[in-house]
């Protein structure tokens, strides 16, 4: 199961939000520079927290929707846009009930911290998710953690477990280990670039 709301809204309320790096994840901003990376379309971030990710990509040009449960992390994200005069829109609503209002909306999705935060048995639901959000041959970016440390959140995965786990709704196009991870991350992520099938 999702951990309940309260269990996420009371970490932002306290500070207790660690995986919050107050800036876009470096190897997003690094990714972007790229001439492959999208400049336009709409694109979703799933678990989006107080918004530096989704702030970021809609500065690139993109139309930006980000998505968290947690009412004091959407308010940051409100907060830190109108300071940005970035414009998002920005939904308090649990993920997984997005199928039933967006149904391939999507032309690319963004994870970075959600896919870790949810219990690992809700996993094929967050792939069954991706999947139905995003439009045909839709992109899926992502930061994954892949450290081997017991127990969670962040749960850990291993690259063959996201291979297992996405390919039957995804080509995977691209995961690799990430080199410029913040120093307390150094060797646990990947970059992913998969394509709804």
């Amino acid at each position: 199961m999702v951990k309940e709301v309260d269990f996420w809204e009371e970490k932002y309320q306290t500070a207790q939000h660690r995986w919050d790096l107050g800036q876009a994840a470096p190897p997003l901003q690094d990714y972007w520079v790229r001439e492959q990376a999208p400049s336009q379309g709409d694109l979703v971030v799933l678990g989006c927290g107080q918004g530096h990710d989704a702030i970021f990509l809609a500065r690139q040009g993109l139309t930006v929707t980000g998505v968290d449960f947690a009412p004091t992390a959407i308010a940051a994200a409100r907060d830190l846009a109108q300071k940005n005069e970035v414009t998002l829109t920005l939904l308090e609503e649990n993920i997984f009930d997005l199928p039933k209002s967006h149904k391939s909306h999507f032309d690319y999705l963004f994870e970075h911290t959600c896919f870790c935060a949810i219990a690992p048995e809700q996993r094929p639901d967050y792939v069954t998710l991706a999947a139905s959000i995003l439009k045909p041959g839709g992109k899926l970016y992502g930061i994954f953690y892949t450290h081997n440390r017991e127990g969670g959140p962040p749960f850990g995965s291993t690259p063959q477990e996201l291979v297992d786990l996405f390919s039957p709704a995804f080509e995977i196009l691209s995961l690799d280990p990430i080199h410029n991870s913040i120093p307390s991350r150094q060797g646990d992520e990947h970059w992913a670039v998969f394509e709804k099938k």
